[in-house]
């Protein structure tokens, strides 16, 4: 038996999944785990290493490949350029670092908002799709004819840091007005709090926009406003099928997506159609699936990093 294993690397939090191969019925293997508030990138390997110890002595069989989703750049040989959530791992050799971690594993990285777009495009079956994901920052991924757009070997494409005001808000990439800058997790919360004049957790929030409180209900306005703009911005480019909105803020919302789509309505234009705007299939899992479908692909295709750019929903 071989295991493909998935990792979801975000700013806060990072989920594992392990799956056997094809045609095994073993319920698969969750896991997940916190970075340390104000850890540096060696605290943070070392807590990396130890859950992925745990992991590998979950089951006797070898994880034959690990599928990384990262919101982090990198270059070609997997070193990070840059990551504004956790600044420390700059130059860090990730690639490098899993295959000490993961001896003998295939290893592949990719942007988590591309991985995303394609378990969300595979899920619902769908070969033209936008993508945006609202948590600690916004990720994004397009898939055009079954295959991302613009493809790998140029880079993601980072809807989150789409300029939508050039006085806006301060991003974490140093420009003004992205996406990001407005319309995340943590920007959500910052304007709660303005609105409210003292801070917000975001459960809090959760009850104020149930209850219809005007700050927490003006907070989130203002962000799907923001996310709306972007989805029809990217509509008049890809003309895609339907936008799927995802992520953990996303989904711990109801009726946040109902409420981007009510913005995007009345920035239609004339005689252009506007996509069809969904809540992930996947909920906020979306990114994490995505990292297992690449451990497939990659133990499938010897670890061939174009495989991602050659395949259809990998």
């Amino acid at each position: 038996m071989t295991r493909h294993l998935g990792m979801d690397v975000g700013g806060t939090k990072v989920a594992l999944r392990v799956e056997s191969g094809e045609g095994d019925a073993a319920t698969p293997y969750e896991t997940s785990f916190r970075w340390a508030v104000g850890a540096d990138v060696r605290e943070d390997m070392t807590a990396l290493a130890a859950c992925l110890d745990r992991v590998r002595q979950s089951s006797a069989a070898p994880i034959t490949a690990a599928g990384i989703a990262m919101p982090a750049t990198l270059d070609p040989s997997g070193t990070v350029l840059t990551w504004p959530n956790r600044p420390g791992w700059t130059g860090l050799d990730l690639r490098a670092e899993l295959r000490r971690m993961l001896p003998g594993t295939v290893i592949s990285c990719a942007d988590d908002g591309d991985l995303a777009a394609l378990a969300e495009a595979r899920a619902i079956g769908c070969d033209d799709i936008v993508y945006l994901g609202v948590g600690t920052g916004i990720g994004g991924g397009v898939v055009l004819g079954g295959r991302l757009c613009p493809g790998p070997a140029r880079g993601s494409c980072e809807l989150g840091h789409l300029v939508v005001d050039r006085t806006g808000a301060v991003c974490d990439c140093g420009r003004r007005g992205c996406v990001q800058a407005a319309a995340s997790g943590p920007a959500i919360l910052r304007r709660a709090e303005g609105l409210r004049g003292s801070a917000v957790e975001f459960t809090e929030l959760q009850e104020a926009w149930a209850a219809g409180i005007p700050w927490g209900v003006a907070a989130i306005d203002e962000g799907c406003a923001v996310l709306a703009a972007a989805v029809v911005g990217a509509g008049e480019l890809f003309h895609q099928e339907v936008t799927v909105i995802g992520g953990g803020f996303a989904g711990g919302l109801p009726g946040f997506v109902d409420l981007v789509e009510q913005h995007a309505r009345r920035l239609t234009r004339a005689g252009v159609p506007q996509p069809r705007i969904a809540s992930a299939r996947l909920g906020g899992l979306s990114s994490l699936d995505g990292a297992v479908l690449l451990a497939r692909d990659a133990s499938e295709r010897a670890g061939r990093p174009t495989a991602l750019q050659e395949s259809k929903w990998l």
